[in-house]
């Protein structure tokens, strides 16, 4: 009789079934990050350059962020994802990645939205170092 603590707890993926969906670019200067969610932002597939096998400073390469992608594109095939919107956030080198997501197979709604934020001039910055 095995015991609470000794059994394994498996989570079982459920198969959505989206037809369109958006794909968040979350592009910053250590990793890119991919979010694939339904139109009430629930998260379908993600994925990102340390998912995909990267370690260190070869996450923040665009070639990292492209395989992420194809990664990312594979996985929402498998959940009927036909057609996506593109909403790109952050300054990083992996902001292309969307190009591979259409090179996959899926159909790209209208032109990519930047949604980098913009600083209008919030807080003031910590003092400089002296040295």
């Amino acid at each position: 009789m095995a015991t609470r603590g000794s059994q394994k707890r498996v989570r079982r993926r459920e198969r959505k079934n989206v037809a369109f969906a958006r794909a968040h670019i979350k592009a910053s200067f250590n990793n890119t990050i991919i979010n694939i969610t339904d139109q009430q932002g629930n998260t379908i597939v993600w994925t990102s350059g340390g998912s995909v096998g990267f370690k260190g400073s070869r996450k923040s390469t665009p070639y990292a962020a492209q395989l992420a992608a194809e990664e990312a594109a594979r996985q929402a095939g498998e959940h009927g994802v036909r057609k996506i919107e593109v909403i790109v956030s952050g300054t990083g080198p992996g902001k292309d990645a969307w190009r591979t997501l259409q090179h996959m197979g899926l159909e790209v709604s209208g032109s990519p939205r930047d949604a980098t934020p913009t600083v209008h001039n919030g807080c003031r910055p910590k003092k400089r170092r002296r040295g």
